[in-house]
């Protein structure tokens, strides 16, 4: 035998890992959930994959890809995805569940200040910071998702089209993805490398965790081979969970009301949620400022800013919007009460199907690893959202640094047009501050989100913020 022709040791074997056990380290990555869906995948990567070694890498990315090609928010799903994997339906719930938890528990709290005192001189202008910096978070957001979709013509120009299309000719965001995919998937079906270009939000360092070396191995577990009738229960169980609330409302207080719009309108959002928050956040806000006129763009990015300092999926925003529609309109009900009751039901309706996703189609997609056309449809999708995420980003700099905006319409083509005249030459420098510290000093989201937040503050105190 030549000297060095030894295999390294394998790692020993992990250990058996009860619900209780795992209940923690959930928690734990619940509570490290900062910074995006970019953040939340690489904590749980460096804790399941690196430090305990329950999951593998290509199986990690096996599921991650998947909860890529579902609406929601795909951190929360592949949280769940690899919960059942481990403790089935139970550990699934344990799973996703805790990776909500805080961050509703979080807006809730900060929807209650904003609504009581957001209008109050420092409240105000610590969030006036606070939306000045966002700008920045989203360009980045388009930057991290471009660099790694983006790489040919084919990608580019899906992109360049995304955008030309839901900001110029107001086609609706699900219609963009829809297409995408479906370009994606035969293009992938037909083998064309432009659209095998990999996926996930995270890039991997360093040595690889084989799947054989961890807790799950590689073999299918037991119950990712449901029968017909055990995969009709889940979907019944989670269908009615989901939505007979929406129908009760509906039956109640009829589609005018305030509550059963927030049910209708954030249960058609769980179904064409692709893309990430960031995705679809241009599409929720206009629909929640402009058709139901629950809040104000400002208003929106307020909520944005408070979804990206808090732990947790960063749709949780659409707890606040839930929130402020039903604050707004609250019938009988004092303001915070219905408030926090239509928080509390955008809440559901959002996270309740990501369940249904993951419990009723995870053990199917356990069995189609490498398959070409959905990784294809994967890519376009990817490619999509960054021309999505743009446009979100360039309607957040309009209604952020301009006081003022006019519509124009000419045949098809219908934007916002900023007044240049309205300029807010301190939500400007704020901003680019902002970019700067990001892009420049790579200094961390949490770090400058309060560092503006701070310098509102300042300019409330300095007499020039009223």
């Amino acid at each position: 035998m030549e000297v060095g022709a030894a295999s390294a040791p394998r790692p020993a074997p992990i250990a058996p890992v009860s619900l209780g056990e795992a209940f923690w380290v959930w928690l734990r990555i619940a509570a490290l959930s900062f910074g995006g869906p970019a953040g939340q995948i690489a904590v749980m990567h460096r804790i399941l994959v690196d430090e305990k070694r329950w999951i593998g890498e290509h199986r990690f990315l096996h599921a991650l890809n998947y909860c890529m090609l579902l609406p929601g928010p795909e951190a929360q799903q592949l949280a769940t995805y690899i919960g059942w994997l481990m403790h089935k339906t139970r550990g699934g719930i344990v799973a996703g569940a805790l990776f909500v938890l805080p961050g509703a528990i979080s807006i809730m709290a900060l929807s209650w200040i904003y609504a009581l005192y957001g209008r109050v001189g420092i409240v105000s202008a610590l969030f006036f910071g606070l939306k000045c910096a966002v700008l920045a978070v989203v360009l980045q957001a388009v930057v991290r998702i471009g660099s790694r979709a983006l790489k040919n013509t084919i990608m580019r120009g899906l992109a360049a089209a995304a955008f030309i299309f839901i900001f110029f000719l107001g086609v609706p965001f699900p219609v963009i993805v829809l297409a995408a995919g479906l370009i994606g998937y035969f293009g992938g079906r037909a083998g064309i490398s432009a659209f095998q270009v990999g996926g996930g939000h995270g890039a991997t360092k360093g040595a690889i965790v084989e799947d054989a070396d961890t807790l799950l191995g590689e073999e299918l577990p037991d119950h990712a081979n449901p029968t017909l009738g055990q995969s009709l229960r889940q979907a019944l169980v989670w269908l009615v969970l989901w939505l007979a609330p929406v129908a009760a409302l509906l039956l109640l207080l009829g589609g005018t009301n305030v509550f059963t719009q927030i049910a209708t309108f954030f249960s058609t959002m769980a179904v064409v949620t692709f893309g990430g928050a960031y995705a679809v956040l241009a599409y929720v806000a206009q629909q929640a400022v402009e058709n139901y006129h629950w809040l104000q763009p400002r208003e929106m990015l307020d909520g944005l800013g408070m979804a990206e300092t808090t732990p947790g999926p960063l749709i949780m925003v659409l707890q606040f919007v839930g929130f402020m529609g039903a604050y707004r309109h609250p019938g009988m009900l004092s303001p915070l009460l219905a408030g926090t009751l239509g928080g509390l039901l955008a809440t559901w309706v959002t996270f309740i199907p990501c369940f249904l996703w993951i419990f009723l189609g995870a053990p199917f997609i356990e069995r189609m690893r490498g398959n070409k056309a959905l990784s294809g449809a994967l890519s376009a999708i990817t490619a999509a959202v960054v021309g999505v995420v743009l446009n979100l980003a360039i309607w957040f700099a309009i209604h952020t640094i301009f006081r003022a905006v006019l519509p124009f319409h000419a045949g098809p083509i219908r934007f916002d047009m900023p007044v240049m005249a309205s300029i807010d030459l301190w939500a400007l420098a704020i901003s680019v501050a902002a970019i700067i510290a990001m892009f420049r000093l790579k200094i961390g989201i949490f770090t400058t989100l309060g560092g503006a937040s701070a310098a509102g503050v300042a300019l409330y105190f300095a007499g020039i913020l009223a």
